[in-house]
């Protein structure tokens, strides 16, 4: 059973490498058991595992495959390297509290300590010296690919020859001419990850942007380019200029609605008096308050049809005049029915906003495989899913529009939604169905996921409903789909931001805000900085690295606020503090100038102070921690386990010796012997090559420099 996906210099970890170094340790080749899938291979944690399953199995008799479901990795190591619930093991007959001391005095491994009984938990505690000189091999050897589980991905893991399953994920999709915000920001970055993560459990991945590149807004965006548009200004910053003109352009659409505000906010407020909503259900046990007369006047009826003809006669006048919004409409029409000169503008502001794109998603480490977008939808398969629609009775005419009202459906939280507007344009919902259609019949997925803000979660469920109620072949895809939503980016006073408004934080302008403070904190040290090849190039990582790590620090539900300030400090947990981290074991490594090779064959015994032993554990750990992020999907996940990590790595430079406090002794400076160097040299290293890892598959580049 080979190492797959080898890593950068083509050495790796095979079985028989494997089981010669357990030898040495004094046990036996590693047990195996049907239906358990362990990866030895790739974890030196499932080598443990495999020998606790065989042994909870002998002691116990359960079932091999409900031990390995019930065998843990702890989050926090003073728990045990592994954990075991002993009610997991689904045993009558015994308290789950017996079974565990018997469990701990029963058991016997000369890889692992004597575990512990706490209560219903049995703890298991690697010894040190084996554990370091299994693990620190394994990332020795694997390198860039140390951690990752190709197997995953397979059609069948258990066959490392087996098809490689097919993964889409359409993330990012801004709206073409308008500037890449930090908005924007979320979706491009949880995309890419998800990329990575299921590129690094072997599946065959395709990154796709769909661009919001067809609209009425694209009428708006060209009339203001010609009342506020600059050629001059156009060819020095597109989206800049453009996003200026937008909001120009919108606010001076604002100016001519506002007549119909009050009226409308009027209307609204009749038609509450004239229907008021239903009385809440009363709390269980509680009796129902009593429901208020409701008297609806022949005068509030008059008021109410006086108000109607008013908003009518006023959105009349506007059409006539003919208003922005109007024009805007009117642009549309003419791009939908194939207009030359009105196309020509909107391609000419797609062009120019893509190549804009790519220099920031550059910039973030994305690329994609698949630019599509709105406007390359097909006519034929939107009609076609019209036409699907109505046949299966799914849709409907409401007043000369076709709705879908999936309460009548089995779907009463989900209402209605607009299918297409009353002049025939089709909608959002009928060119997201027709694009599931093309990708499925194209790709041939076996997964794909959306990644879009919750703001648009009641928009995704309503169109996998839809999917779901059209039968086959669009209910075979949207089985396929999985909608991964997130919170919003605020701005730094916790306000949404609004591109019509022009209240947006630029990306740009803040990557380059960034990257001048980082480019200033080096400049600070000039004995260093004069040792950086790109200082500038080094301060852009820096403030990117600064930027991601802020994004990531909580789960992607959650809402934040972009905090310039605090996201650039190297204090505290944060994208400086973990380019810190690697630069510094990299620094060393260059002074300390021990050969590859003696790393590789270090006396990984030598490491003894429980400042080392802890960081060892950790970077054992990291497989286990890549399977887990896999699972959840939660960058949190890895990047709570890097500032973990990086804390035990720092522990150990101030680590000081038993005997005597005044001596570093895990500095590899001042090692008492080269066998010793050799081997706190490799413990650093590994824990240079796990951070970039993590940080690689986060989308961050580790700089060896700063």
């Amino acid at each position: 059973m080979a190492l797959a996906n080898g890593n950068s210099n083509g050495s790796s970890l095979d079985m028989d490498q494997i089981t010669s170094e357990l030898q040495k340790l004094g046990v036996s080749q590693i047990p195996t058991f049907s239906g358990v899938h362990l990866y030895p291979q790739h974890n030196a944690v499932d080598v443990y595992r495999a020998y606790i399953i065989e042994q909870i199995h002998q002691i116990t008799g359960a079932e091999p495959a409900i031990i390995n479901n019930a065998v843990a990795w702890t989050q926090d190591l003073k728990h045990g390297d592994l954990v075991l619930p002993v009610p997991a093991l689904r045993l009558k007959g015994k308290k789950p509290d017996e079974l565990a001391q018997e469990i701990a005095e029963k058991f016997e491994c000369p890889l692992i300590e004597k575990p512990a009984a706490d209560k219903t938990f049995v703890r298991f505690f690697f010894k040190p010296a084996p554990l370091a000189s299994l693990a620190l091999k394994y990332v020795l050897q694997q390198n860039t690919q140390y951690g990752f589980n190709p197997n995953l991905g397979l059609e069948d893991p258990a066959k490392p020859d087996s098809r490689r399953k097919k993964l889409i994920v359409e993330y990012s999709s801004p709206n073409i001419a308008k500037e890449f915000h930090t908005g924007h920001l979320r979706s491009t970055i949880i995309g890419g990850f998800m990329i990575k993560l299921y590129g690094a459990a072997g599946w065959d991945t395709t990154s796709m942007n769909y661009l919001g590149d067809w609209g009425k807004q694209y009428g708006m965006l060209s009339q203001g380019f010609e009342k506020y548009g600059s050629d001059e200004e156009l060819k020095k910053d597109p989206i800049k200029h453009l996003n200026e003109v937008y909001v120009k352009i919108n606010q001076d659409n604002a100016a001519e609605q506002k007549p119909l505000k009050p009226l409308t906010e009027k209307k609204e407020e009749l038609e509450k008096l004239k229907t008021p909503p239903k009385p809440k259900k009363p709390a269980k046990g509680k009796e129902a308050e009593p429901t208020p007369e409701h008297k609806w006047t022949d005068e509030q009826e008059k008021e109410l049809q006086d108000v109607t003809a008013e908003i009518e006669k006023v959105k009349e006048e506007l059409v006539q005049k003919p208003s922005i919004d109007e024009k805007a409409r009117q642009f549309f029409k003419r791009m939908v029915d194939g207009d030359k000169e009105a196309l020509q503008y909107w391609q000419s502001f797609r062009d120019l906003s893509i190549d804009a794109y790519k220099k920031m998603y550059a910039r973030l480490n994305i690329a994609f495989d698949d630019y599509s977008g709105e406007s390359t939808v097909k006519v034929e398969d939107m009609d076609k899913a019209a036409e699907l629609l109505e046949k299966r009775g799914i849709s409907e005419d409401s007043k000369g529009a076709v709705i879908v009202d999936l309460a009548k459906h089995g779907a009463p939280k989900l209402g209605k939604t607009l299918v297409k507007k009353r002049d025939g344009t089709s909608l959002y919902l009928t060119r997201d169905i027709a694009a599931n259609y093309e990708r499925f019949e194209h790709y041939h997925f076996d997964k794909m996921i959306y990644v879009i803000a919750s703001q648009q979660d009641v928009h995704v469920a309503q169109f996998f409903k839809i999917l779901e109620l059209m039968g086959p072949p669009y209910s075979e895809a949207v089985a396929r789909c999985e909608h991964i939503t997130f919170g919003m980016v605020k701005d730094p006073k916790g306000q949404t931001m609004s591109t019509r408004k022009g209240t947006v934080v630029s990306l740009a302008d803040s990557l380059d805000s960034s990257r001048d403070f980082m480019h200033d904190v080096m400049r600070k040290n000039a004995e260093k900085y004069e040792q950086v090849q790109e200082p500038e190039a080094t301060a852009d990582t820096l403030a990117i690295s600064a930027i991601m790590v802020q994004d990531y620090s909580g789960k992607m539900i959650n809402n934040y606020s972009f905090d310039m300030e605090r996201m650039t400090s190297f204090e505290g947990d944060t994208g400086p503090y973990l380019q810190y981290s690697h630069a510094r074991v990299c620094s060393m490594e260059r002074k300390a100038g021990v050969p590859r090779d003696q790393l590789l064959t270090a006396d990984f015994s030598l490491i003894t102070a429980k400042e080392g032993v802890e960081l060892v554990r950790s970077l054992a750990q990291w497989p286990d921690v890549f399977l887990n992020t896999y699972k959840t999907r939660e960058p949190v996940t890895v990047l709570t386990y890097l500032f973990k990590m990086t804390h035990l790595l720092s522990s150990c430079y101030d680590a000081k010796d038993a005997g005597n406090r005044n001596a570093k002794t895990m500095s590899v400076m001042y090692a008492d012997s080269a066998e010793k160097k050799a081997a706190l040299m490799a413990l650093y290293d590994c824990a240079r090559q796990v951070l970039a890892n993590g940080m690689r598959l986060l989308g961050l580049t580790p700089v060896e420099r700063m």
